[in-house]
């Protein structure tokens, strides 16, 4: 035993093969730049015959849109530096009553667009992990305050007590029961007939358990009361009982259950998922104050018991728990086709950026399956000896609250369930509770963008924090991702306005981290994730429409075949292209996949990336407030058999389609103008470059042309979308006609 516990309970493997790879590639892919750039500045620094008004304005585009390019290229870079993994050891760990105790946040916002049943699941799930259950408390944060959340968590819990004895008697992975029973292989280990029976009589109780949440829905309240205006609810769910002993035996073996309404009023800002976490924080922190949380989505069940664990072989190792803030595992999802078509698994980020963030200091936080210390939440403003008055200037005026910092450090320490506590409890929720305080400004989660979890993550680090990302073979959670195009633009929409917050704030990574976090890298990868959808935005506008401009009025911009110069611009496209292709291999992905992200990509830029920057900019001239709306978790049947059939369904906002439609349709007709130059005028050397570039706006996005052209189902591009983007198309070319000739 001795010898056990002096073995690690982690291990951290550099990728240094890796790490060569993409350290010559930067060196290469740099110099080639470097040529590309001074090709295009030359140009204003020579006299030139052919150089005129229009040329100029056109390569001065061009040109802004490279540097912008180049920029966007060397900040991505930081993700590349230094990739790492890493392995756990959970069977090293402590004896149960050694280990800390672990309270589960999970939000829910809208039952309508969160169907109850599923987010039950994720409850059930939580409940049901492989930890001490007198250790671990599940806090359910319900923000649209509907009744039928509150009394699922009561069928939820009569459930639970027949489910957690079964996973735990069997051994079962998956704990969220709609997955387990959907999951036949999960039976694999398991053949004794005294087992199939168990599994038969829970699957009838889970069945009547479904059955009694619908009805409630049914005839209950979905929608939230009144809206943003109701009173804070706040109820330990156990048994009705009166008589403490059954209530007592009922709860044996059971982990404490909480669901938590905050209260909300039109006169106060309720700062959206970051509010719901911070009244969390407090709610729990005088009920159950363990050291340490886990943040979930109420789509992202547990798909692995042992997740806790895991995160305790770093939180658990004296080398790095001081200063270690948090443990994040990676985002995956279980209703994810073959041909992901929409990039819903966010590939590039769990499969590949957040191993290179993490060899420079470790990822911020992603918005749920993480394990987070509690005193990092609080730290800067909790001094063992401080002055009274100053704490209650931070945190509010809860004695108990206070009370209960001090305690972090305790592992072991629960406060008790009373009536008192309890009536703390609605105080902590109330909305009025936070004026004159820090909360969202030093202490909790942070306020001032809808991406929470990014800008609570920055400023954790610029605290002195670390953080790191573990990716285990077994997915750890599993939720559902977008399945549809409307969802996704939506969805990353909000993202970029959330993102484009901090980057034009005076927390501007760029400004604020690189004398705060832990190296310079990691904030180069804190600004690319603020920056990229204005780096990418601007430039693929603008090479989605200067280039073919030009060519339709025969005015060239890039090098002819024959220069030498040609050679450059050539390497920094096959470059780019071949190093995505890598890594898209080099994570088990196919060249099916680098399509998906390139059409994606070139889709959201132009759309998501372009409105919620303008969302952004509104916001902080005050001509916008803040809004947020959760994804919606219901399928539409149509939608979702044209995803898993691979098949772009184009039901979605003109504001979107059509600036997709017109720039594909003004890329068609640059590329039929400059296929018949190079026939008929034998330009093919001088316009080469200019005639790819539509040509591969096209291929990559042929599905938009399908949806204009071809289809008919009801999926298709509207005829209506079609032709108006054909007027604006029409419109970009007169324009271009005015400007370039």
């Amino acid at each position: 035993m001795e010898s056990s516990s002096k073995l690690p309970l982690h291990l951290c493997h550099v990728h240094k093969l890796s790490i060569f790879i993409n350290r010559t590639h930067i060196f290469f892919h740099s110099i080639a730049l470097v040529f590309l750039l001074y090709y295009r500045a030359s140009f204003f620094f020579f006299q030139d015959t052919t150089k005129t008004k229009a040329t100029t304005v056109a390569w001065l585009l061009v040109f802004v849109s490279e540097i912008l390019l180049s920029f966007e290229w060397l900040l991505s870079q930081s993700f590349r530096w230094r990739p790492v993994s890493r392995t756990t050891f959970p069977e090293r760990l402590p004896g149960d009553d050694k280990l800390p105790a672990v309270d589960v946040f999970i939000c829910t916002a809208d039952p309508e667009k969160e169907p109850t049943v599923g987010v039950m699941n994720t409850v059930l799930s939580a409940m049901a992990m492989d930890y001490p259950p007198d250790k671990l408390h599940v806090y359910l944060s319900d923000d649209g305050g509907a009744a039928v959340t509150l009394k699922g968590m009561r069928e939820a819990w009569r459930f639970a007590k027949w489910w957690l004895p079964f996973c735990r008697r069997y051994g079962i992975k998956c704990r969220a029961p709609e997955a387990y029973f959907s999951a036949e292989e999960e039976d694999a280990d398991f053949g004794g007939s005294e087992f199939i029976q168990d599994r038969e009589d829970i699957k009838e109780k889970y069945e009547v358990f479904k059955k009694r949440v619908r009805e409630k829905a049914a005839v209950g309240d979905t929608r939230s009361r009144l809206g943003r205006d109701h009173p804070a609810v706040i109820e330990v769910i156990q048994e009705t009982s009166s008589d403490d002993a059954i209530r007592e035996n009922e709860t044996k073996n059971m982990p404490l259950l909480v669901y938590v309404s905050r209260e909300k009023r039109p006169s106060h800002s309720h700062y959206f998922k970051a509010g719901a976490l911070n009244v969390l924080l407090r709610v729990s922190g005088v009920i159950s104050n363990s050291p340490y949380i886990l943040g979930l989505d109420c789509d992202m069940h547990c798909h692995d018991p042992s997740s806790a664990r895991q995160a305790m072989c770093f939180h658990l190792d004296p080398k790095i728990s001081p200063s270690l803030a948090l443990v994040q595992f990676p985002q995956k999802f279980q209703n994810i086709s073959n041909n992901d078509i929409y990039d819903s698994q966010l590939r590039s980020i769990f499969s590949h950026k957040w191993q290179g963030f993490d060899g420079v200091g470790g990822p911020c936080v992603s918005g749920t399956g993480y394990y987070i210390k509690r005193l990092s939440l609080c730290s800067n403003s909790i001094h063992e000896d401080g002055n009274p008055m100053k704490l209650t200037q931070s945190f509010g005026p809860s004695i108990e609250f206070i009370k209960s910092l001090h305690q972090n450090n305790k592992p072991d320490m629960l406060i008790h369930r009373k009536n008192a506590l309890l009536n703390e409890a609605q105080l902590l929720a109330s909305c009025a509770f936070e004026n004159g305080t820090k909360w969202g400004e030093e202490v909790g989660f942070m306020y001032g963008s809808v991406v929470e979890d990014y800008f609570t993550g920055f400023r954790l680090h610029c605290k002195g924090w670390i953080s790191v990302y573990c990716n285990p073979p077994r997915p750890q959670f599993l939720g559902s991702g977008t399945t549809n195009l409307d969802d996704f633009l939506v969805q990353g929409t909000r993202w970029t306005s959330g993102l484009v917050d901090v980057a034009i704030s005076k927390f501007c990574p760029l400004i604020y981290g690189p004398l705060k976090t832990y190296t310079f890298v990691q904030s180069m990868c804190y600004a690319e994730l603020a920056l990229f959808p204005i780096l990418y935005f601007l430039p693929l506008w603008c090479f989605a429409t200067i280039p073919q401009l030009c060519l339709l009025n025969g005015l060239p911009l890039y090098p002819e075949v024959s220069n030498s110069y040609f050679i450059v611009f050539s390497f920094v496209f096959l470059s780019s292209i071949s190093k995505h292709l890598y890594e898209i291999f080099s994570t088990g992905f196919t060249f099916r996949h680098w399509i998906n992200e390139q059409r994606i990509w070139m889709m959201k830029s132009v759309t998501s990336h372009l409105y919620g920057s303008v969302d952004a900019f509104m916001k902080k001239i005050g001509m916008r407030e803040a809004s947020f709306f959760p994804t919606n978790k219901v399928d539409d049947v149509d939608q979702l058999k044209r995803y898993n059939m691979g098949v772009f369904d184009f039901q979605t906002s003109i504001l979107f389609l059509a600036p997709m439609a017109a720039l594909v349709i003004l890329n068609m007709a640059s590329f039929a103008v400059g296929i018949s130059r190079v026939i008929f005028l034998g330009e093919l050397d001088k316009f080469f470059i200019q005639v790819f570039i539509p040509f591969y706006v096209i291929l990559m996005n042929y599905p938009i042309v399908e949806g204009m052209l071809i289809r008919k189902d009801s999926g298709r591009i509207p005829p209506s979308v079609t032709l108006l983007s054909a007027i604006v198309s029409l419109i970009f070319y007169f324009l271009g006609s005015v400007i370039f000739m």
